[in-house]
């Protein structure tokens, strides 16, 4: 999250709107930006432990059915003003935490829908670091049940051209997608901008809803 508030404060609108839908998953599952674990075969011990995650989760999540209580206890929305299917609070310790140990009861953000009267509870996004490997990401979640992400091979343009850059070709939704490539036209490339990520909707019915991104 760090990178991605340092890229939108220097001023670039349009970069941040893409940040915010890379973030909220408005974005294809497939693509030169986007890397997702690969699917295993499933064994019941797998569903298993997928499922003691979610229930740990549900009871850990009910206090924050009321996003007072989430601000009270760390986890700051990002970019409120902004309007987004769902909008990420996040605990920047727990996020720090999740580099070295999984918590299920300690996701790095909530995730909420706008209401009338404020926010509600939809899910939570864990994280790990970026040079996990695979092995490592399935311990924490089985990649048979749900799949890790990460946005990868990110062009953005040079500093003293952000306001003006072509996003056609820059960000998160850019046409350039190798080093070489951002090379040529004097971009800052990214082979990963943040770590992995994983989203969770622990009150839905069912495995493919729950861990469906």
């Amino acid at each position: 999250m760090d990178d991605l508030q340092d890229h939108e404060a220097e001023g670039a609108h349009q970069h941040t709107m893409q940040a915010v839908e890379s973030m909220t998953g408005q974005h294809h599952h497939m693509g030169p930006h986007m890397k997702w674990t690969r699917p295993r075969p499933q064994i019941p011990e797998d569903l298993s432990r997928a499922d003691e995650i979610v229930q740990v989760l549900r009871e850990a999540l009910k206090p924050y059915r009321d996003y007072r209580v989430a601000q009270k206890d760390g986890y700051e929305p990002f970019l409120p003003h902004i309007a987004q299917p769902r909008y990420h609070f996040t605990r920047k310790w727990y996020g720090f935490k999740a580099a070295f140990r999984f918590n299920p009861t300690q996701p790095t953000s909530l995730l909420y829908k706008r209401t009338p009267g404020g926010y509600e509870l939809i899910g939570a996004m864990f994280t790990a670091r970026k040079d996990m490997t695979e092995e490592q990401l399935n311990e924490r979640v089985p990649l048979s049940v749900a799949q890790w992400h990460a946005h990868v091979n990110i062009c953005l343009p040079p500093r003293d051209e952000v306001g003006t850059a072509d996003w056609t070709r820059f960000g998160f939704k850019g046409s350039i997608a190798t080093k070489d490539e951002c090379d040529k036209v004097g971009g800052r490339f990214y082979p990963q901008i943040f770590g992995w990520m994983i989203h969770v909707s622990p009150f839905e019915d069912t495995p493919e809803k729950i861990w469906t991104h």
